[in-house]
């Protein structure tokens, strides 16, 4: 492992949390919250000193690292930065257990939005700032790995090629500036988009805010108990389809569109997942007559937000949930098991039927009738991806039985802890209080909320390394 390089890179992702720490305290200062500014200098004096820590470690060395330091990588800055984004929670006046705030950083890094806080509405409005800000910083970070990392071809498990031409691993320090300087671009251009068309529906400059940096990064964190109270009119209500559609179709739909690329050769995934929420739209609305409410429902099932206005019956969080796992665009920030790679099972499967019924038939192996052709590491992640889910499905359920959680409810947030989507009305958990959980139930939370970003594949690649090394 280079020790070295790691710190490096380690050390430019702790100083963002100075600047969002600098924030607060501006923000503090300028709308007269003293109360709380004190653990917004020890976050920035903290995070500082981290940073140049890491940074004075590894500035000379060379700047390389493999596939598997970048993993390691990955979970390191989920750890360190959940640690510093802890902090003021921890030091709040909530007087909530480290343990508690390092399961609300680590939640709003991975865009989970699993709170321990109960009457957000109540909380220091610069906590409320600071939950979302963990959201934002944590979408933006993940963009980054998904375009810089997860885009190495020999190890692909994530299939960004499918949807994304882009191909970094690190190869030079000019390369790297210019990836994160055009995802940030893009990354801001998109909130300023959501922050502008809330403003203008008639939505509070803080609320508006706040809800921007939970939708653009699919996030769960709201600035207040209920999305009912925020949101109201029709106005607000398309507003927010329009940011749930924003925000769970591929990232660079924005830029292709303002290139004036062509985008249904580009797009054809983002197509059908735009056909797929208006069926499962139509077949919930024709027997739950809520007209906008099921749309911003289904859409946010599908960008993994769970945010919602509809309390749903106990049989249809069925559907909801399924659609969870369905999740997004390849190169977004949602999470799941992802359509394409439902899509590339199903295909497969029914061509080897049609195969055994008719072996002279010629099958069409390309994804989504695209010129990209399905390939048998295609095949073979896609049926990785779906196992390793129902593995770490089935650890996570187990171990929320022992927390004295009922089967259905442990079974339904480790499907939501695993697809990084908030445990809302939609789904029958609203009322669960993780402020009570066990220690353990805790600490597996915040594994597999990792694991729900990273994949469980991230996590044998790295423990195969070691043991070969052993």
């Amino acid at each position: 492992m280079n020790y070295r390089s790691l710190s490096f890179f380690l050390s430019l992702f702790c100083f963002p949390i100075s600047i969002l720490a600098f924030v607060n305290i501006l923000y503090s200062s300028y709308f007269d919250y003293f109360l709380s500014i004190n653990s917004y200098f020890i976050t920035l004096i903290i995070s500082v000193v981290t940073g140049t820590g890491f940074y004075l470690l590894g500035k000379n060395s060379d700047k390389k690292i493999d596939f598997i330091d970048q993993l390691i990588l990955i979970i390191l800055v989920y750890f360190i930065d959940g640690f510093l984004i802890s902090i003021p929670f921890f030091l709040s006046n909530s007087q909530v257990s480290f343990l508690s705030a390092l399961f609300e950083s680590i939640s709003g890094l991975t865009g989970t939005g699993f709170s321990t806080y109960k009457d957000i509405k109540y909380l220091d409005p610069t906590l409320i700032l600071w939950r979302s800000s963990s959201q934002w910083i944590g979408g933006l970070f993940f963009l980054i790995f998904l375009t810089l990392i997860f885009s190495n071809k020999i190890f692909n498990f994530k299939m960004t090629n499918l949807t994304y031409s882009g191909d970094s691993n690190f190869k030079s320090s000019e390369n790297i500036k210019n990836y994160i300087l055009k995802i940030f671009i893009f990354y801001s251009v998109l909130s300023l988009i959501i922050f502008t068309l809330f403003t203008i529906s008639g939505l509070r400059l803080f609320n508006s805010l706040n809800i921007t940096m939970t939708l653009v990064s699919n996030g769960g964190f709201l600035p207040s108990d209920s999305l009912n109270e925020i949101i109201s009119s029709n106005f607000q209500k398309i507003t927010l389809i329009f940011a749930f559609i924003l925000s769970f179709l591929n990232f660079y739909l924005l830029f292709n569109l303002f290139n004036k690329k062509i985008l249904l050769k580009s797009h054809k995934e983002d197509l059908n997942l735009i056909l797929l929420a208006i069926t499962l739209i139509l077949f919930i609305y024709f027997n739950h007559f809520e007209g906008l409410n099921i749309i911003i429902s289904v859409l946010s099932s599908l960008a993994n937000s769970g945010i919602t206005l509809f309390k749903t019956e106990n049989n249809l969080s069925l559907y909801f949930l399924l659609t969870t796992m369905i999740g997004g665009s390849l190169v977004s920030n949602s999470s799941g098991i992802k359509l394409s790679r439902f899509f590339i099972l199903l295909k497969i499967t029914s061509a080897e039927i049609i195969r055994l019924i008719s072996p002279n038939s010629i099958i069409n192996k390309t994804i989504f009738n695209s010129n990209i052709k399905i390939t048998d590491d295609n095949i073979k992640i896609s049926f990785l991806i779906f196992i390793s889910f129902f593995i770490s499905l089935f650890f996570l359920s187990s171990l929320l039985v022992f927390d004295n959680i009922e089967f259905e409810k442990s079974f339904k947030l480790a499907i939501l802890a695993l697809t990084n989507t908030v445990n809302s009305e939609m789904y029958n958990l609203s009322n669960l209080n993780f402020s009570n959980l066990l220690i353990s139930s805790k600490i597996g939370l915040i594994i597999f909320m990792i694991i729900g970003k990273i994949e469980l594949i991230s996590v044998f690649l790295i423990f195969k390394k070691i043991l070969i090394k052993e």
